[in-house]
């Protein structure tokens, strides 16, 4: 029998016997021209792979057709997309962005689950203008924290329009993916999709059902696996050296505050990260001088709690494989906050001398491990040290892990923080999972005694996983009053709670306007261990709706029970100690992605406290052309209490501006005001981006008090204002 009716065969097997019996992928025979189109003789050996569409009609054929291959070499993983359009009107290339993904523009990629594990995937995407997607996927896809776009490795992607569409061809080196080999074959876990803009309409081979909302497709459990065989991960080493140069100048109050001094500093700085894959599946990271001069100012916000902020991480040093260090609870509470390295507690930038980060997999371990040194985070104070060190492996099934974890942080004058936890998250039958966490931290200033409840944290909790039909999640969660992640993000401590959640969703025939709905319940009681008085106590029916043209709309009416034991400032408001009741009304609501004019938003309107609040938000973007993108936020929030003649009221606004000339070239300028802080926050950012390693920035970022006359002496026009050009160039060896 010739190859390639045995290759043939081989790849239809999987339509007889289900998406997860592994397929032996295809080697090339012969070398690709690597130029976006898809006509080489190297690729006319290789099987297709049918797609088929997942949204907006589940499991029907696509409208328009498509010619899919995956084949790999040596070198390289590649695959090739074949894209037709039957009308010019369907076309959609509206952006060159670097890791855009707003659903404007045709996508063309695929999730990867290079270590087959069921949990963590990296994706690759790109449009007709041949920009660069690459992500991360942890925790099997859950909710869309999980996606991160702040990954990047080195790939290489070209796209070519064609008469009747356009194609594409995409290479990663294996040498970018981290992986486990038996005597050279690997398996990996594998979805492809094409998302066509015009339409709202996403073909995706295997077919994924949507039993979990719109995060189904990302999920690597659900992947195909593919075996390849005679892989081998070859160990580059990556060097990328930076030198900086800039202007930084700073308004200070002079010795006797009675007006302000300008201080001016110059800088030059040096610096550079390493990477070298040690085996083919664990990865030593080296850096020195760290620096994140390029990344985007964080985003504006507006507290309405008592509890902290938080600010999602945007470093790309601590967003490479950040999954295998994440052990999170409800909410935003993680035992690991990457953002407690290198900036204080006001946000403002600490110096990182440097540190090294291992993370891979030895034998069925993934593993992790994180050092940093830095500056002290305030004046006279210690420079500190950073470690964490993080192993799981899969137990009883694939869809199932426990895991160990260890953090510290230490000052050179000896005081720590440390921690360790137990985790694990085990498919118990079909849909059925149970979670369990434990974690118990130690300081200088305390008794520490093993297994002690005053400084542990623990999660329990039970969940049937599943959009369509009933499901369910039942949790309990408890914080002693010692428990201290110094390395972590914690609103509160000392509570316990339990919580509820119960709802319906229907996944309508193809004729209804409605993709998918889901009516809900959430609930929660907490109560404060000490005092045994219950702090919050809620119930929130609502529903979560989306139609095929790609609308969503998101409701729900909470009613709040929740105690104060201390007063706390809203603005210029004040909330008094006491017990509350109130209803509030929230929303979200986002348009289709696919549309060059779109928007989303939220509300929240009833009562607050004592009094009433109304919160109302709106993000619109506009694609003037694939080159110009505009983008705004406005956010209102009012509360009015009347009885005690107290208000509190607040304005919050972005504006951003986008040029992006090619997929090399870019500027973008970014605009904030905030009324609280009366300040507005200009950023300019210019990147030149050749080829994955090689960048020049240009960054401009200032402060400006909108309000000068606020205070005696009268503020600077500018509090800080800084300039920075940064070259990176990476040399592979």
């Amino acid at each position: 029998m010739p190859d390639s009716i045995k290759v043939f065969l081989l790849w239809l097997l999987p339509v007889a016997l289900g998406a997860n019996n592994p397929i032996q992928a295809p080697r090339l025979a012969a070398a690709i021209e690597f130029d976006g189109r898809t006509d080489d003789e190297a690729w006319q050996d290789i099987p297709e792979l049918k797609l088929q569409m997942q949204v907006p009609n589940f499991g029907v054929e696509p409208t328009e057709k498509s010619v899919v291959k995956l084949a790999y070499d040596e070198h390289y993983l590649y695959l090739s997309g074949r894209m037709f359009l039957s009308s010019d009107e369907l076309y959609r290339a509206t952006t060159f962005k670097r890791d855009a993904f707003d659903g404007t523009t045709d996508y063309f990629g695929m999730v990867i689950d290079s270590y087959n594990d069921n949990e963590n995937g990296l994706a690759f995407f790109t449009t007709p203008t041949g920009l660069r997607w690459d992500g991360s996927v942890a925790n099997d896809a859950q909710a869309d924290p999980d996606i991160s776009i702040d990954w990047n490795t080195f790939w290489d992607v070209k796209s070519h329009k064609t008469e009747d569409g356009w194609s594409v061809e995409m290479r990663i080196p294996w040498s970018s993916l981290r992986f486990q080999d038996r005597n050279g074959e690997v398996t990996m876990g594998i979805t492809i999709w094409w998302y066509i803009a015009a339409k709202n309409e996403v073909g995706i081979f295997p077919l994924i059902p949507l039993n979990w909302g719109g995060v189904s497709m990302w999920k690597p459990s659900q992947a195909q696996r593919f075996v390849f065989k005679g892989v081998y991960s070859h160990k580059p080493l990556y060097l990328t050296p930076y030198v900086l140069a800039g202007y930084q100048q700073n308004a200070e109050l002079n010795d006797d505050e009675s007006a302000y001094l300008i201080e001016r500093d110059p800088k030059v700085e040096l610096g550079f990260d390493l990477k070298y894959s040690l085996t083919s599946n664990l990865t030593l990271d080296l850096t020195a001088n760290t620096d994140f001069a390029q990344v985007e100012a964080d985003d504006q916000q507006v507290n309405l709690t008592r509890f902290s902020l938080f600010f999602p991480e945007k470093r790309q040093f601590f967003q490479e494989r950040a999954s295998i260090f994440d052990f999170s609870f409800e909410n935003f509470n993680r035992l690991f906050y990457s953002r407690r390295i290198g900036i204080n507690d006001d946000g403002d930038a600490v110096r990182i001398f440097g540190g090294a980060r291992l993370q891979g997999r030895v034998g069925s371990n993934d593993l992790g491990f994180l050092t940093m040194l830095t500056d002290a985070p305030e004046a006279g104070g210690h420079s500190e040290s950073f470690s964490i060190l993080r192993t799981r492996r899969q137990v009883f099934n694939r869809f199932s892990y426990v895991g160990l974890i260890g953090t510290n942080r230490t000052d050179l004058h000896g005081n720590f923080n440390q921690s360790y936890g137990l985790d694990g998250i085990f498919r118990v039958i079909g849909d059925e999972y149970l979670t369990v966490k434990w974690v118990q931290t130690f300081e200088d200033s305390l008794d520490n005694e093993l297994l002690s409840l005053d400084p542990a944290r623990i999660f329990i909790q039970w969940e049937h996983r599943r959009f369509d039909g009933f499901a369910y999640k039942a949790a309990f969660s408890r914080a002693g009053k010692d428990y201290n992640p110094a390395m972590g993000f914690e609103e509160r401590g000392d509570f316990h709670s339990g919580s509820l959640e119960l709802s319906y969703g229907v996944l309508p025939k193809e004729k209804s306007p409605i993709l998918r709905w889901r009516a809900l319940v959430r609930s929660q009681l907490l109560q404060n261990i000490t005092t045994d008085t219950v702090e919050l106590a809620f119930v929130e029916p609502g529903f979560e709706l989306e139609t095929r043209s790609g609308w969503n709309l998101t409701a729900g009416l909470r009613h709040t029970h929740e105690y104060i034991p201390e007063a706390f400032d809203l603005g210029d408001a004040t909330i008094p100690v006491g017990e509350y009741d109130y209803l509030q009304l929230n929303g979200f609501f986002f348009t289709p992605f696919g549309g060059l004019l779109g928007a989303f938003g939220n509300f929240s309107v009833g009562q607050f406290y004592d009094g009433k609040l109304l919160s109302l938000s709106l993000s619109p973007r506009y694609k003037v052309s694939p080159h110009f993108t505009l983008e705004g936020f406005y956010q209102y929030n009012r509360a009015d209490f009347a009885e005690r003649n107290n208000s509190f009221q607040s304005h919050i606004g972005r504006l951003k501006a986008e040029y992006q000339a090619n997929t090399k070239f870019s500027v973008s300028a970014f605009l904030q005001y905030n009324s609280l802080d009366e300040l507005f926050l200009p950023n300019v950012r210019l990147r030149y981006n050749p080829k994955e390693g090689n960048d020049l920035y240009i960054v401009f970022n200032d402060l400006l008090n909108s309000n000068r006359s606020r205070e005696i002496p009268h503020l600077p026009r500018s509090d800080s204002r800084a300039i920075v050009v940064k070259y990176t160039y990476t040399f592979t060896m």
